[in-house]
């Protein structure tokens, strides 16, 4: 598994990679759903991820665990963008820019309902800790 970029705020994901394989062999991803780890991945990588900092990790997991899936518009070439990220010990401003860009295309691809019920599914299976009230 690649190294996780340094400025991305990520820890080693190992560590919930386990966590990831227990609940894929409990549930599976739809296609739509493979886009959203996706998306979520290339946010994560762009810094404007706005989980909270244990949530990423496991998101990070999840995309790595799926990334080989097919997805419904989000295909090869975004995942050899994320690859050749998770390559560079720090993103430079060129590749962060193009991650972003990336990202909005992506997002702009998926219909906030699929990408809200993704994280609500997420979060009801318990891979994801419920949603604290502000």
């Amino acid at each position: 598994m690649p190294e996780l970029v340094a400025n991305s705020g990520l820890v080693d994901v190992v560590s919930e990679a386990s966590l990831v394989d227990d609940w894929l062999g409990l549930f599976s991803l739809s296609a739509a759903e493979v886009d959203c780890a996706t998306a979520v991945m290339l946010k994560i990588l762009d810094g404007k991820c706005k989980m909270v900092a244990a949530e990423k990790p496991v998101m990070a997991s999840l995309y790595m665990a799926v990334r080989e899936q097919p997805g419904i518009v989000l295909g090869e070439a975004i995942h050899r963008r994320i690859d050749a990220a998770l390559q560079q010990s720090a993103l430079d401003e060129a590749t962060r820019m193009e991650i972003y860009e990336t990202r909005v295309l992506a997002e702009s691809a998926i219909s906030r309902p699929v990408m809200k019920a993704f994280k609500a599914r997420l979060r009801a299976s318990g891979l994801l800790p419920a949603k604290q009230a502000a």
